[in-house]
């Protein structure tokens, strides 16, 4: 089995630290980045979405990832994010209702500034409801 070395860190957690088939993750464009065994040396940013593996005896891994950076260098990969979630960890029903309370302060006349915030937040909670539905 041809595998790299994974260590996912949020603020406030170690999320994995192990063996990875493959890495799929969100990117700041609105697309996604995979990585596989003996990728090329980079850094990139990453974006709040849903990012997924395989990791161990063909197990995959779904999570939820905030903003941050991966650095794969040297056939590792360190990702690096302000929250990561797996699904079981996510409260759908909170996540809907800040979803709805985004799109309704969406309806509302906003500054230019709290457009931008309230779309992050209404990004954020829809990345969270659909891992959740990747269950």
């Amino acid at each position: 089995m041809n595998t790299f070395n994974l260590k996912i860190i949020a603020s406030d957690k170690i999320l994995y630290d192990g063996a990875c088939e493959y890495l799929v993750v969100p990117m700041v464009d609105g697309g996604t980045k995979g990585f596989l065994p003996h990728h090329e040396n980079v850094i990139v940013p990453i974006d709040v979405g849903m990012m997924k593996g395989r990791i161990g005896d063909d197990n995959e891994i779904v999570a939820f990832v905030s903003n941050g950076i991966l650095e794969f260098i040297d056939n590792e990969a360190l990702l690096v994010c302000v929250s990561a979630e797996l699904p079981d960890q996510i409260d759908a029903l909170r996540a809907r209702e800040a979803k709805q309370r985004a799109e309704e302060q969406l309806r509302q006349k906003q500054s230019i500034i709290e457009y931008y915030q309230t779309k992050s937040n209404l990004a954020r909670a829809m990345s969270r409801l659909k891992v959740t539905g990747k269950r």
